[in-house]
């Protein structure tokens, strides 16, 4: 748990940084690249190959294709769209998704989970009732892609480290999941990308320096090795964490001016979705034992 909650306030920063410094100035694909690229040079030294087989090498990138790299494209588009507020609280449905992967892995469906979501959805709404325009559900959309990619990532890389050797060092061999993100970002840039918007400032460098080395070299390994040392509903609650500890750094020294009343009542919307699909679910563990 320890490890969730540091990596929970160091991404606290995060959404405000990409936010302030990046969205709408550097090319969001090219900084997807350059995080990525920089995560994989702080792993690719301590890589050892031989330390995992061939599946479990592809399975390793195909997670950091999926977690990573197509997270973080999804994500950056969503700060085009949306503000900063907006983006931190469209993630709390992280959660929903996990709960619906694991019902996907286990061939069930439960129709129960349309109603949270729909309810979910409403709480958008709410927020910006005013300019309910076609970039705004547009960008709502783009997250829950990022939080769809994110979970997905989770999810899988717990039951892949479920299936490795427990003395494994996990530091070894965390570097695939990195040249897998590698795989997306790069033909993402090359195909996508406007190289006439990159960087111009030393700000925006060491924002991008900052974000590769230590948010995204640090954090997802950190991350995702705190991921397998607690249970479901532990790292459900910390995905949710992100979201009031990214808000107080944003309101308090970024975006002072936001309509706090709106933000509120929509977020506790939101929350409530979470709150009924959590009631749901511990109803149903005893009917399913």
């Amino acid at each position: 748990m320890g490890y969730l909650v540091g990596i929970t306030v160091l991404w606290a920063f995060s959404f405000s940084l990409i936010g302030v410094y990046l969205a709408g100035q550097v090319d969001s694909y090219f900084s997807v690249l350059t995080r990525i690229a920089l995560a994989a040079l702080v792993f690719l030294p301590v890589l050892r190959p031989r330390l995992l087989r061939g599946r479990q090498r592809w399975t390793l990138m195909g997670l950091g294709a999926v977690q990573l790299g197509l997270m973080y494209i999804f994500f950056y588009q969503s700060f085009l769209l949306l503000s900063v507020p907006e983006v931190l609280l469209f993630t709390v449905l992280t959660p929903l998704y996990i709960t619906l992967l694991d019902d996907a892995f286990f061939r069930r469906f439960t129709p129960f989970h349309l109603v949270t979501a729909a309810l979910a959805v409403l709480g958008a709404a709410v927020i910006r009732y005013q300019g309910l325009d076609g970039d705004y559900w547009l960008g709502f959309l783009v997250v829950q892609g990022a939080n769809l990619c994110f979970a997905l990532g989770q999810v899988g890389y717990r039951r892949l480290s479920a299936e490795l050797p427990r003395d494994l060092p996990r530091l070894s061999v965390f570097g695939w999941f990195y040249l897998g993100a590698l795989a997306v970002a790069l033909p993402a840039f090359l195909w996508l990308g406007n190289p006439g918007a990159l960087p111009t400032t030393p700000t925006q460098w060491g924002v991008l320096a900052w974000l590769g080395l230590v948010a995204s070299g640090v954090g997802y390994f950190l991350w995702n090795l705190g991921a397998t040392r607690v249970d479901a509903g532990a790292l459900a609650i910390m995905n949710n964490a992100l979201v009031p500890a990214g808000l107080l750094v944003n309101l308090l020294i970024w975006n002072r001016d936001a309509d706090l009343p709106r933000l509120a009542l929509g977020g506790a919307i939101i929350l409530a979705s979470l709150a009924v699909n959590e009631w749901w679910q511990r109803r149903r563990a005893p009917l399913s034992a």
